[in-house]
């Protein structure tokens, strides 16, 4: 409820104004109401107080404005009940807001992954949530051989479960022998940690692979994943790579492929989530040679700038509004 000391101050600033028209005691009066709006004051009690201090000024007001004012009062009373509902909502969706943002910084911190150095490899990564929680991921592991696994994946689904399923993906890689660090294994022993942990609404698409410098081959394997591409130095051409296996969590007993390619000098890898596949441009998804003419557009550049300017040309493509999570890895053969 309103106080004494601010029905006094509204009854001087009223009358003040009243007599003066000076716009002065209009300022005063916002400073007014932003008072009683940190003390919580309803709608029905400025107008209460309005009603009290107009009539301490002109007691001879006339009935018709008396029961005008009295309509008024009784109109704010269901506004009053409305704008209460609006505050409760507002300072819920602020603490939503806030623990999101926690749970975001949290997410990054728990996925983040080292990007290794490789010799005769030059490696580029970006992955940009289109919300505040990523429902991409990608991981990096070097095992004690010198080889480089390299996994994307994208959960069919978005915000806190699909971060919450990114988590346990990462935990579950990190958790594996590295005698399983075949492509194909990784996907097997995923897939079950998957279907046994993972609502059956959601599931994960996954493409991982495994450069091996001494042959300089890429052994793969793909859980429905969008393909990976190879470009080819000698020719100026990219081909698709990838192979047959279910996405992840569908079956407990997934069967995965293998396959490999070898990588030559000046050739380079491209794994990416859908997020870069279903950009759009005149409200249309771009075209597969669309996109690689992007990405060769700057492959002049080393692999990490290559990625942020692919980045920053499909960004600036969409109006800087992501429609999807936005993930691309490139990996270079040194010349």
């Amino acid at each position: 409820m309103t106080n004494n000391s601010a029905k006094e101050q509204y009854q001087i600033l009223l009358q003040e104004y009243i007599e003066t028209k000076d716009e002065k005691y209009l300022y005063r009066a916002e400073k007014l109401s932003k008072s009683l709006l940190r003390d919580h004051t309803l709608p029905e009690e400025i107008v209460h107080l309005h009603n009290e201090a107009l009539a301490k000024i002109d007691p001879t007001l006339s009935q018709e404005v008396k029961d005008s004012m009295a309509f008024l009062l009784e109109t704010m009373i269901s506004y009053g009940l409305a704008h209460q509902e609006f505050q409760t909502l507002r300072d819920e969706q602020i603490m939503l807001k806030s623990e999101i943002s926690v749970a975001a910084s949290m997410q990054e911190t728990l996925l983040a992954t080292e990007k290794p150095e490789i010799e005769g490899l030059d490696i580029g990564v970006i992955s940009v949530p289109a919300h505040q929680m990523n429902g991409d991921y990608h991981h990096f592991i070097k095992a004690n051989d010198g080889s480089l696994g390299v996994g994307i994946a994208d959960v069919v689904g978005k915000g806190v479960p699909a971060a919450l399923c990114m988590s346990m993906i990462k935990y579950s890689i990190d958790s594996l022998p590295e005698l399983s660090m075949s492509p194909k294994a990784i996907l097997s022993n995923l897939n079950r940690v998957v279907e046994r942990n993972v609502d059956a609404s959601m599931f994960i698409t996954m493409f991982y692979a495994q450069y091996m410098p001494k042959d300089c081959t890429l052994q793969f394997a793909s859980a429905g994943h969008e393909p990976g591409l190879h470009y080819h130095h000698d020719g100026d051409y990219f081909t698709e790579i990838t192979t047959k296996g279910m996405v992840l969590g569908v079956l407990p007993e997934g069967k995965y492929e293998e396959d490999q390619v070898v990588i030559e000098s000046g050739d380079m890898v491209v794994f990416l989530t859908d997020g870069v596949t279903e950009c759009r441009k005149d409200g249309r998804f771009l075209e597969m040679n669309e996109v690689l003419d992007v990405i060769k557009m700057f492959k002049h550049l080393p692999a990490q700038e290559q990625v942020n300017e692919v980045f920053k040309y499909f960004e600036r493509l969409q109006g800087f509004q992501l429609r999807d999570d936005f993930t691309l890895i490139i990996l270079k053969k040194d010349v």
